[in-house]
């Protein structure tokens, strides 16, 4: 194999830097978190957690916590200056009316055209979580996902069509992955681009779907 992987923290870096000055972005529960702390200096993202924090910044450093000051997965956060915190409801209404530029969720797996499917694999005795998945896929006005192109076993996230509960029809934007970064479209994938050595070739025979080219 004459390519490496992006690590988690490389593909959250990915992510940030596509995110543009001034928008207002969730970042979902697991490896999109991470995004925080990666965005370019200088440049000015709002982030906002679907528990009620709008303003969020950087994970605190080590000893500096406030579990009071939390995200939507339970981890402690800092609050920049103009933060804000309020009511859940409050905070759903943001992202059920469209307020918010971007959403960034992790996934189990996502359609060529941008089916999502992330809050359940359908198997039995599964802890459904779908927590405010739905409404961030719907209510965003792009959603991304973030998430390993490959499975343990080796089988693609990115699917033709998705086998496990959807969360929302169409509404996934891009695919960033430790591989390559894709848009989806109403005619399949397009690349956006892959790391070193990995060419489109073999990444359509790990997908098993075509690529359309950058």
């Amino acid at each position: 194999m004459g390519y490496g992987r992006r690590s988690k923290e490389q593909l959250a870096a990915r992510v940030a830097q596509d995110i543009h000055d001034g928008a207002y972005v969730n970042l979902g529960i697991g490896m999109p978190t991470a995004v925080a702390n990666h965005l370019p200096a200088g440049r000015e993202v709002i982030l906002h957690s679907e528990n009620g924090i709008l303003g969020m910044g950087p994970a605190p450093r080590e000893g500096e916590e406030d579990y009071d000051l939390i995200n939507a997965g339970k981890q402690p956060v800092t609050l920049l200056p103009g933060g804000a915190f309020f009511h859940h409801a409050d905070s759903f209404a943001m992202m059920r009316g469209g307020h918010l530029d971007i959403c960034v969720l992790g996934a189990f797996q996502v359609s060529a055209t941008g089916d999502l499917a992330n809050w359940s694999t359908g198997e039995p005795g599964a802890i459904p979580a779908v927590g405010g998945a739905m409404d961030l896929a719907i209510g965003a006005k792009q959603t991304w996902v973030m998430m390993d192109l490959l499975t343990r076993g080796g089988e693609s996230k990115v699917v033709a069509h998705c086998s496990y509960p959807l969360t929302g029809i169409g509404c996934v934007k891009r695919i960033y992955t430790d591989l390559a970064t894709f848009a989806c479209m109403p005619s399949g994938l397009r690349l956006i681009d892959a790391v070193a050595g990995l060419e489109r070739v073999e990444l359509e025979r790990l997908i098993g779907l075509p690529v359309q080219a950058a």
